[in-house]
């Protein structure tokens, strides 16, 4: 199997890399090597490697900053995906584009399935959407959402930052009203893999099983570390956030499950990311 990965910088990538390259010819790309918004770039890029699959792990993820740069966001949430649709259909390759819980309003009390409308409140959320809708165009696609990525080799995410701050006896900041499904890039991997192999293409929620507050998840990487720290309670208003967050973004996973594949907990994704990062087996 031939696969063309985008955004090969990032942490979702590294893991997505990861997990293909002992049993497939690979062709990592980031950005610098192929920016996703030059059209003329991946069309040739493409047809000089006629992958079986394009992995679009890139992704404009700047939330604040997108409210006063759209286009920016829009070019790479959307107008990219459209050019990688293209090109996937006109190689017969099959496309795997990556979303996010930010497609919803949070307005809810339950998780969100794929049925459920979106309905996006800030321009990064509108960006992403867009992408999906472009995505879908494609002949066989497989479109993801994930939310609250961590794990991997590139340690970028919240809950890095909370198990840094709890390690290093800092203060850990976290909300008491937003309410998530993390999802542990190396588990989102295998998904990604056995839907690939496996899968009836479509829109997909790739998410870890469960769901909390992020109060609640400092709270669980606390308990798995043995440590007390300093954790303190906020809510999502204390914060001058230019773009609105949903606030109950809970994803449902059981799509992907009758698909035949089951993702585990969010805490036992936890506690497989901490003995990685704490170098234990």
């Amino acid at each position: 199997m031939r696969i063309l990965v985008t955004g090969a910088a990032g942490q979702l990538a590294t893991a997505i890399i990861e997990r293909f390259s002992a049993h497939a010819d690979l062709l990592a790309c980031s950005r610098r090597e192929l920016d996703v918004t030059d059209s003329g770039a991946v069309s040739e890029r493409v047809s000089a490697f006629l992958p079986d699959v394009i992995v679009n792990c890139s992704a404009y993820n700047h939330v604040d900053r997108a409210e006063d740069d759209p286009v920016a966001a829009i070019d790479v949430n959307a107008i990219a995906v459209r050019t990688l649709g293209r090109a996937a259909a006109s190689s017969g390759a099959t496309l795997v584009h990556y979303s996010t819980d930010f497609v919803f309003d949070g307005r809810t009390t339950r998780p969100y399935t794929e049925d459920d409308e979106p309905r996006p409140e800030s321009v990064y959320a509108a960006s992403k959407l867009l992408g999906e809708w472009f995505a879908l165009l494609a002949p066989r696609v497989f479109v993801l959402r994930v939310e609250s990525l961590f794990g991997g080799r590139v340690s970028k995410s919240s809950i890095d930052r909370m198990i840094d701050a709890l390690l290093e006896r800092r203060e850990a900041r976290a909300f008491t009203d937003r309410t998530v499904s993390p999802s542990y890039v190396v588990d989102v991997a295998a998904a990604t893999e056995a839907l690939i192999e496996h899968g009836e293409p479509g829109l997909y929620h790739c998410v870890n099983s469960g769901f909390a507050t992020w109060y609640e998840v400092v709270q669980e990487i606390a308990t798995q570390l043995r440590c007390e720290g300093r954790i303190v309670p906020i809510s999502v208003g204390d914060l001058p956030l230019a773009a609105p967050r949903p606030q109950f973004a809970a994803l449902s996973n059981a799509k992907l499950e009758r698909a035949g594949v089951a993702m585990p907990s969010w805490q036992d994704a936890l506690a497989r990311h901490l003995r990685m990062r704490m170098g234990r087996t």
